[in-house]
């Protein structure tokens, strides 16, 4: 999932709104230190699923290079892949 700067802090704005609403978080630095944290932990995410879906792009054209591409669903094979990679890697897609 790519998402832009904009988007990662309204969805990290959203989680906080959420969280305070539900009164689950107490805010010992502000709102705007626990805000920034947020939006940090969305990057990385974001980041991580990015460089998975990268590697496994590339693990795939290796794939395909070695056994000729013949008869391999591509869709298929590469989800495939990115669901190894991501259990190995512990993301949740």
């Amino acid at each position: 999932m790519r998402l832009k700067d904009e988007q990662i802090a309204r969805l990290a704005e959203k989680v906080l709104g959420d969280l305070e609403r539900a009164q689950l978080v107490q805010q010992k630095q502000g709102r705007g230190a626990v805000l920034t944290g947020i939006k940090a932990a969305i990057a990385k995410d974001v980041k991580q699923e990015e460089d998975l879906e990268r590697d496994a792009e590339a693990l795939l054209e290796q794939t395909l290079k070695a056994v000729g591409g013949q008869g391999i669903d591509r869709h298929k094979m590469l989800k495939m892949i990115k669901d190894k990679l991501a259990k190995e890697r512990k993301i949740v897609l």
